[in-house]
């Protein structure tokens, strides 16, 4: 049996038909700071014809945690659309296996001639001595033995906990439910949701969406409602708190600290009142018809008894400093603007106390005083801060082309920019609207998303934008995408550690979300020079 082993970082996607480094790749050095987790990838490709298992096993000091995974392939049957070759990952192997998903396991089995790859993450506990560690690989198949060697240099900065910048990604619970085949919130339903906060924490989103009410995001969904509301007379409502707040717990527990609660108002135009369920004799009954209209007098006079009923649970719960608010998702145009206006002019009548945000790249919206957090997308985002303008920022399938994004074909070291690009531009936060969207686009017929990445709906849906973790047994499976995504939070949080300067002359190559250095080697580079200055 003749096997070559080598090591990458984790900006690398290792294709099946990946070469081993011209180098060799037998060593590699990693900075990090205590309190980060740092990544590498080690490879092995069989030279013999016949196929074999090859197993990895790691050594390291007591003082790291090493866990290994297995890197899984998902097929990619087309490249994005609208971005040039030079701002694409996997020339040359798409159309074809695309490595994305990290198994549990710690053994694959190979064939001759193609590359296999496990994903070290190295977490470095924060009260880790400093100094260089190695964390020795051992790559096995059959009587084949290949030892590797990561060194860790492991800086005296402590890393602090990320402070003014808010990270959300929307959470479905219907997904939740359609794919293990639980009910919505009942008890197989929160051990399996747990398993999910947990993950969306440890990635660095601090904000979750609160589906109070069923989502009003992305076509009819599956009733997923936790406010349990009863009709108790002609316009007249009763509200029971009791899974919003195990929700909120549960959420809490996982360090969950903010929370975004459900869009008042339909999606693209805030035209017509949300669909709200009350649940008689077992089934889910719309309180309204769906085409009832934002400003009616059967939906304000719902959002009359509702919206203080909120106010009181939230300062029971001492969190109306740690909510974020929603009237609409994505206006945009003179019509989306009418309706906009005239629905928040009703919610300043109701809720003076209530301050919202949205997604929305119209920048009319914050002129004329109707959002008081806009989120634009990050191709107009640099146009708000002109205007003097707070405000978080987000990308979905778009824009594409030189922009940042997080798609199956985005250059790893280009996700790998999102903090820094969020630190120097001072964004008060991001969000992304597909954590774990399984579902075929604005449907409730859930997809395979091992095999389906677009939603069914590309090429306008982008191949890698509608989920970042793939379902489990029992819990989560991480993306490469989403563990490198992290690891560009942890940059945003160093760079708030060492109390650097945006506006500084070390950020002066990052000039825009399209233009900024996109190899990995420029952030590579501070990073060093930052870990070293802090011995």
């Amino acid at each position: 049996m003749k096997m070559k082993a080598w090591l990458t970082d984790s900006l690398a996607r290792n294709f099946p038909r990946s070469r081993p480094p011209a180098g060799g790749g037998g060593k590699l050095v990693l900075y990090g700071a205590r309190g980060e987790c740092v990544s590498f990838q080690a490879c092995a490709m069989l030279e013999d014809a016949e196929p074999a298992d090859v197993t990895a096993g790691v050594e390291a000091p007591d003082d790291l945690r090493v866990r290994i995974r297995r890197v899984g392939c998902v097929p990619i049957p087309h490249h994005n659309t609208k971005t040039p070759d030079s701002e694409l990952d996997g020339i040359g192997h798409i159309p074809g296996y695309v490595p994305d998903v990290l198994y549990e396991e710690s053994a694959a089995l190979a064939a001759r001639g193609e590359t296999t790859s496990f994903w070290i993450a190295v977490e470095i506990p924060r009260d880790a001595a400093p100094g260089v560690k190695t964390v020795s690989v051992e790559l096995s198949a059959a009587e084949e033995r290949k030892s590797l060697r990561c060194e860790v240099a492991v800086s005296k900065v402590r890393l602090e906990k990320r402070r003014d910048f808010r990270v959300t990604h929307w959470f479905y619970a219907d997904a939740l439910c359609d794919r293990y085949g639980v009910q919505p919130f009942d008890e197989p339903f929160w051990r399996i949701c747990d398993r999910y906060m947990e993950n969306y924490a440890a990635h660095g989103s601090d904000t979750i969406y609160v589906p109070c009410f069923t989502p009003p995001l992305d076509g009819v969904k599956r009733p997923t409602q936790l406010l349990r509301v009863k009709q108790t007379g002609k316009d007249r409502y009763a509200f029971d708190w009791r899974d919003v707040k195990r929700w909120i717990a549960a959420a809490k527990r996982c360090g969950i600290e903010h929370f975004e609660w459900t869009h008042l108002f339909t999606q693209w135009g805030a035209a017509k009142a949300i669909r709200i369920y009350e649940k008689r004799f077992g089934e889910d009954k719309l309180l309204w018809p769906p085409e009832t209209q934002a400003t009616s007098p059967v939906y304000r006079k719902f959002l009359a008894q509702y919206l203080p009923a909120l106010r009181n649970f939230l300062e029971a719960e001492r969190l109306v400093e740690a909510s974020f608010f929603h009237l609409s998702d994505e206006p945009h145009g003179d019509a989306h603007l009418a309706n906009y206006r005239a629905a928040r002019e009703m919610l300043r009548e109701l809720a003076p106390w209530m301050k919202v945000m949205d997604a929305l790249s119209d920048i009319r919206f914050a002129e004329h005083g109707l959002t008081d957090m806009p989120i634009p997308s990050i191709s107009v985002a640099k146009q708000f801060a002109e205007k003097g303008v707070e405000s978080w920022t987000y990308f979905c399938c778009g824009p594409r082309g030189a922009y940042l994004n997080r798609l199956m074909d985005t250059p790893l070291a280009k996700i790998r920019m999102a903090g820094p690009l969020f630190y120097r531009f001072k964004r008060k936060g991001f969000l992304h609207w597909g954590y774990n969207y399984w579902y075929k686009s604005q449907t409730q017929q859930l997809i395979d998303p091992f095999s389906v990445s677009d939603g069914m709906a590309w090429p306008n849906w982008a191949y890698g934008d509608t989920f970042v973790v793939y379902p489990g047994p029992g819990g989560p499976l991480d993306s490469i995408r989403w563990e490198v995504f992290r690891e560009s939070l942890q940059d945003y949080a160093l760079f708030q550690t060492l109390g650097l300067d945006p506006d500084g002359p070390l950020f002066t190559p990052l000039k825009d979300f399209n233009d900024f250095p996109k190899d990995g080697r420029w952030l590579m580079a501070l990073r060093r020079k930052l870990l070293e200055r802090g011995n």
